[in-house]
């Protein structure tokens, strides 16, 4: 996974160069196409009604801009750069704000720009079976009465408990304005990235098993891995800080001061899931730093017993280099009991160095 991570941001960075020369605002996507067309879904609502469909073309949305109820306008498909600039246009949604939902490699940020309030964030995930993080930009337009919100893909998302609450009715989502939905939408953001993180512990866990027992090539790769994993969570949790800072400290009629409160819980989930982070990314370097002294160690152990198997093969060397030179008048050459003597005091020499090792346990 961090091997196709590094493509995708490779790739990304190489279709930029098809913006060059372009005046700034101009509508071109740059990322990977993970719809084969936009998909555009509304959810009207108040107190007492509710109405929610999928519209068949992006003048169904018009309508819904100067309503009494709550309006949430969510794109599955951000590379369709004609639905994008006509929602944006009937909306009043600046073009260089449309240009940055188009280029899906944002750093999270927060704009307040008077009319509406932009804000960028990175949606991670982690499929069963698989390991590696997924993730994903999604950008929100909060407006007097509206929020527009846009995905880069049409294959599920962390929403279908805000969706949930609205079509039943339960909370004080229906009752409160979309800078409440607003609120519910960057949490259930927030909430999942303590499921990812949860899925990465386990992986640390085990790595940090196989490191006790058995390490080999395989754990480092792994380790690898996990660190460059770590790295880009990081890179997309860490900006969004000052994100929900900014939200809950903005002076803007758009956020009411009764849903600065969720926001500040937001913010604390920001910092557990920031320090989470850089628990796990301690605990991988620190493991790092095991495994080479674990790798160190076995080869020194080795080395150990080279030497001690050398060490006593050396006068047992000498003996057998001088007998055999072969000289003709060598008194032991013609006595009977020759070779058993010198192999006798061979032997006790190698089984002399061993108990002498043994005591001062060199092995």
């Amino acid at each position: 996974m961090p091997g196709k991570m590094r493509f995708k941001m490779a790739k990304i960075n190489h279709r930029r160069s098809r913006k060059a020369g372009l005046p700034p605002g101009s509508l071109v996507h740059i990322g990977e196409k993970r719809a084969e067309r936009a998909k555009i879904t509304i959810m009207d609502y108040d107190g007492e009604t509710f109405q929610e469909k999928e519209a068949k073309s992006v003048e169904e949305c018009f309508s819904f801009k100067e309503t009494a109820t709550v309006t949430w306008i969510n794109i599955d498909g951000v590379h369709d750069s004609e639905l994008v600039g006509k929602l944006g246009s009937h909306f009043g949604v600046h073009p260089l704000i449309l240009e940055d939902i188009m280029t899906t490699a944002q750093r999270p940020k927060m704009e307040d720009l008077g009319d509406y309030i932009y804000v960028v964030l990175r949606m991670l995930s982690s499929e069963k079976g698989k390991d590696g993080v997924f993730s994903e930009q999604v950008s929100l337009i909060l407006g007097p009465n509206f929020v527009i919100s846009f995905q880069e893909s049409a294959g599920g998302d962390v929403f279908d408990p805000v969706r949930d609450r609205i079509r039943t009715g339960k909370g004080r989502l229906r009752t409160l304005g979309p800078d409440y939905l607003a609120y519910a939408l960057v949490d259930s953001i927030v909430d999942n990235y303590f499921l990812v993180l949860e899925k990465l512990g386990e992986r640390v866990e085990v790595l940090e098993e196989e490191l006790v027992t058995d390490p080999d090539q395989k754990t480092l790769h792994e380790m690898h891995a996990l660190k460059r994993e770590m790295i880009y969570v990081r890179r997309s949790v860490w900006p969004l800080r000052e994100v929900i800072n900014g939200l809950e400290r903005a002076e803007s009629p758009l956020i009411k001061q009764t849903t600065g409160i969720f926001l500040r819980d937001v913010y604390d989930h920001t910092i557990q899931v920031i320090d989470t982070v850089e628990t796990y990314r301690d605990m991988l370097s620190g493991m790092l730093d095991i495994y080479l002294s674990s790798v160190s160690n076995r080869m020194n152990q080795v080395m150990k017993v080279l030497t001690i198997i050398a060490t006593i093969f050396i006068p047992l060397t000498f003996i057998a280099g001088v007998y055999g030179m072969n000289f003709r008048w060598m008194p032991e050459l013609e006595w009977r009991w020759g070779y058993f003597l010198i192999v006798g005091i061979m032997l006790a020499i190698g089984i002399l160095m061993v108990i002498y090792f043994r005591r001062k346990r060199w092995m």
